[in-house]
Protein backbone atom coordinates (compact mmCIF):
# COMPACT_ATOMS: atom_id res chain seq x y z
CA UNK A 1 0.00 0.00 0.00
CA UNK A 2 1.53 3.29 -1.08
CA UNK A 3 1.37 6.39 1.06
CA UNK A 4 0.37 9.81 -0.26
CA UNK A 5 4.07 10.62 -0.62
CA UNK A 6 4.59 8.04 -3.33
CA UNK A 7 6.67 5.96 -0.94
CA UNK A 8 5.33 2.54 -0.07
CA UNK A 9 5.04 1.26 3.47
CA UNK A 10 8.28 0.44 5.25
CA UNK A 11 8.22 -3.21 4.08
CA UNK A 12 8.18 -2.09 0.42
CA UNK A 13 11.12 0.30 0.73
CA UNK A 14 14.57 -0.63 -0.45
CA UNK A 15 17.32 -0.67 2.17
CA UNK A 16 18.74 2.54 0.65
CA UNK A 17 15.34 4.24 1.01
CA UNK A 18 15.09 3.02 4.62
CA UNK A 19 18.61 4.37 5.19
CA UNK A 20 17.51 7.94 4.36
CA UNK A 21 13.94 7.85 5.78
CA UNK A 22 15.21 8.96 9.19
CA UNK A 23 15.82 12.42 7.73
CA UNK A 24 12.29 12.74 6.31
CA UNK A 25 10.99 14.41 9.46
CA UNK A 26 7.45 15.04 8.16
CA UNK A 27 7.30 11.67 6.31
CA UNK A 28 6.19 13.16 2.98
CA UNK A 29 8.73 11.27 0.85
CA UNK A 30 10.87 14.36 0.29
CA UNK A 31 13.82 15.41 2.43
CA UNK A 32 14.64 19.12 2.60
CA UNK A 33 17.92 20.54 3.94
CA UNK A 34 16.25 21.75 7.14
CA UNK A 35 15.03 18.20 7.79
CA UNK A 36 18.53 16.83 7.29
CA UNK A 37 19.83 19.52 9.65
CA UNK A 38 17.24 18.52 12.29
CA UNK A 39 18.11 14.85 11.78
CA UNK A 40 21.80 15.48 12.43
CA UNK A 41 20.94 17.53 15.51
CA UNK A 42 18.85 14.58 16.76
CA UNK A 43 21.98 12.48 16.26
CA UNK A 44 23.85 14.79 18.63
CA UNK A 45 25.90 16.63 16.02
CA UNK A 46 26.63 20.29 16.70
CA UNK A 47 25.10 23.17 14.73
CA UNK A 48 28.11 23.63 12.43
CA UNK A 49 28.44 19.94 11.52
CA UNK A 50 24.69 19.64 11.01
CA UNK A 51 24.61 22.67 8.70
CA UNK A 52 27.63 21.47 6.75
CA UNK A 53 26.25 17.93 6.35
CA UNK A 54 22.85 19.21 5.23
CA UNK A 55 24.37 21.60 2.69
CA UNK A 56 26.78 19.05 1.21
CA UNK A 57 24.28 16.21 1.06
CA UNK A 58 21.56 18.28 -0.59
CA UNK A 59 23.80 20.10 -3.06
CA UNK A 60 25.21 16.76 -4.25
CA UNK A 61 22.09 14.58 -4.14
CA UNK A 62 19.08 16.78 -4.88
CA UNK A 63 19.51 17.14 -8.64
CA UNK A 64 20.05 13.42 -9.08
CA UNK A 65 16.83 12.45 -7.31
CA UNK A 66 14.46 15.13 -8.60
CA UNK A 67 12.32 14.47 -11.65
CA UNK A 68 12.60 16.98 -14.46
CA UNK A 69 15.43 19.08 -15.78
CA UNK A 70 15.20 22.22 -13.68
CA UNK A 71 16.95 22.49 -10.32
CA UNK A 72 15.00 23.50 -7.25
CA UNK A 73 16.30 26.29 -5.01
CA UNK A 74 15.05 24.23 -2.04
CA UNK A 75 17.38 21.31 -2.90
CA UNK A 76 14.89 18.53 -2.06
CA UNK A 77 15.87 14.86 -2.12
CA UNK A 78 13.10 12.62 -3.45
CA UNK A 79 13.29 9.36 -1.50
CA UNK A 80 11.66 7.15 -4.14
CA UNK A 81 14.50 8.18 -6.50
CA UNK A 82 17.35 7.92 -3.99
CA UNK A 83 18.96 5.10 -6.00
CA UNK A 84 19.96 7.78 -8.54
CA UNK A 85 22.00 9.48 -5.82
CA UNK A 86 24.37 6.51 -5.58
CA UNK A 87 27.94 7.51 -6.38
CA UNK A 88 31.16 5.83 -7.49
CA UNK A 89 34.23 4.96 -5.41
CA UNK A 90 32.10 3.31 -2.73
CA UNK A 91 31.83 -0.17 -1.23
CA UNK A 92 28.88 -1.15 -3.48
CA UNK A 93 27.00 -2.58 -0.49
CA UNK A 94 23.94 -1.09 -2.21
CA UNK A 95 23.31 -2.14 -5.79
CA UNK A 96 22.04 0.18 -8.55
CA UNK A 97 18.45 -0.31 -7.35
CA UNK A 98 19.24 0.48 -3.70
CA UNK A 99 19.12 -3.13 -2.52
CA UNK A 100 21.57 -4.37 0.10
CA UNK A 101 24.31 -6.68 -1.21
CA UNK A 102 25.40 -8.92 1.72
CA UNK A 103 28.50 -10.19 -0.12
CA UNK A 104 29.83 -6.66 -0.61
CA UNK A 105 29.09 -5.85 3.03
CA UNK A 106 31.04 -8.91 4.22
CA UNK A 107 33.86 -8.00 1.83
CA UNK A 108 34.34 -4.70 3.68
CA UNK A 109 35.29 -6.55 6.85
CA UNK A 110 37.25 -9.33 5.16
CA UNK A 111 39.45 -6.78 3.38
CA UNK A 112 39.79 -3.96 5.90
CA UNK A 113 39.07 -5.16 9.46
CA UNK A 114 42.66 -6.04 10.37
CA UNK A 115 42.66 -5.50 14.15
CA UNK A 116 39.28 -7.13 14.78
CA UNK A 117 37.15 -8.92 12.16
CA UNK A 118 34.00 -7.42 13.72
CA UNK A 119 34.96 -3.73 13.61
CA UNK A 120 36.79 -0.96 11.77
CA UNK A 121 39.19 1.62 13.16
CA UNK A 122 39.48 5.10 11.68
CA UNK A 123 42.67 4.03 9.89
CA UNK A 124 40.91 0.98 8.42
CA UNK A 125 38.10 3.20 7.12
CA UNK A 126 40.76 5.40 5.50
CA UNK A 127 42.24 2.30 3.83
CA UNK A 128 38.78 1.25 2.60
CA UNK A 129 38.25 4.69 1.09
CA UNK A 130 41.64 4.73 -0.58
CA UNK A 131 41.31 1.22 -2.05
CA UNK A 132 37.76 1.85 -3.36
CA UNK A 133 38.73 4.97 -5.28
CA UNK A 134 37.95 4.74 -8.96
CA UNK A 135 40.53 6.57 -11.13
CA UNK A 136 39.75 10.28 -11.59
CA UNK A 137 36.40 9.94 -9.79
CA UNK A 138 37.08 12.92 -7.53
CA UNK A 139 33.37 13.52 -6.97
CA UNK A 140 32.91 9.89 -5.88
CA UNK A 141 35.97 10.10 -3.63
CA UNK A 142 34.52 13.12 -1.85
CA UNK A 143 31.08 11.52 -1.50
CA UNK A 144 32.47 8.24 -0.18
CA UNK A 145 34.71 10.07 2.27
CA UNK A 146 31.79 12.19 3.49
CA UNK A 147 29.52 9.14 3.88
CA UNK A 148 32.06 7.05 5.76
CA UNK A 149 33.31 9.90 7.97
CA UNK A 150 29.72 10.73 8.99
CA UNK A 151 29.06 7.03 9.61
CA UNK A 152 32.22 6.70 11.68
CA UNK A 153 31.44 9.85 13.67
CA UNK A 154 27.83 8.85 14.38
CA UNK A 155 28.32 5.08 14.67
CA UNK A 156 31.56 4.60 16.57
CA UNK A 157 31.27 3.08 20.00
CA UNK A 158 32.76 4.34 23.28
CA UNK A 159 36.10 2.73 22.33
CA UNK A 160 36.25 4.79 19.11
CA UNK A 161 35.68 1.89 16.71
CA UNK A 162 32.94 1.22 14.20
CA UNK A 163 31.42 -2.20 14.80
CA UNK A 164 30.15 -4.48 12.08
CA UNK A 165 26.73 -4.31 13.71
CA UNK A 166 26.69 -0.50 13.48
CA UNK A 167 27.64 -0.60 9.80
CA UNK A 168 24.95 -3.20 9.12
CA UNK A 169 22.46 -1.02 11.01
CA UNK A 170 23.26 2.00 8.84
CA UNK A 171 22.73 -0.08 5.70
CA UNK A 172 19.34 -1.38 6.88
CA UNK A 173 18.23 2.04 8.11
CA UNK A 174 18.09 1.40 11.86
CA UNK A 175 21.30 3.05 13.13
CA UNK A 176 20.06 6.62 12.97
CA UNK A 177 16.87 5.92 14.94
CA UNK A 178 18.88 3.98 17.53
CA UNK A 179 21.46 6.77 17.91
CA UNK A 180 18.75 9.44 18.14
CA UNK A 181 17.11 7.52 20.99
CA UNK A 182 20.49 7.26 22.77
CA UNK A 183 21.11 11.01 22.38
CA UNK A 184 17.58 11.83 23.63
CA UNK A 185 17.99 9.52 26.63
CA UNK A 186 21.34 11.10 27.49
CA UNK A 187 19.86 14.61 27.24
CA UNK A 188 16.91 13.68 29.49
CA UNK A 189 19.31 12.28 32.11
CA UNK A 190 21.27 15.55 32.06
CA UNK A 191 18.11 17.59 32.62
Amino acid sequence: MASSSGIGNNDELTPLQKHVMFFDINKDGIIYPWETYRGFRKLGRNVFRSLLAAALIHIVTSGKTRPGKWPSPLFPIVIKNIKFGKHGSDSDAYDSEGRFVPEKFEEIFKKYAHQNSESLTSEEVNELLKKNREPKDYFGWLNAMTDWRILFDVGKNKDGILTKEAVRDVYDGTLFEQKAREVAAKKSKEN
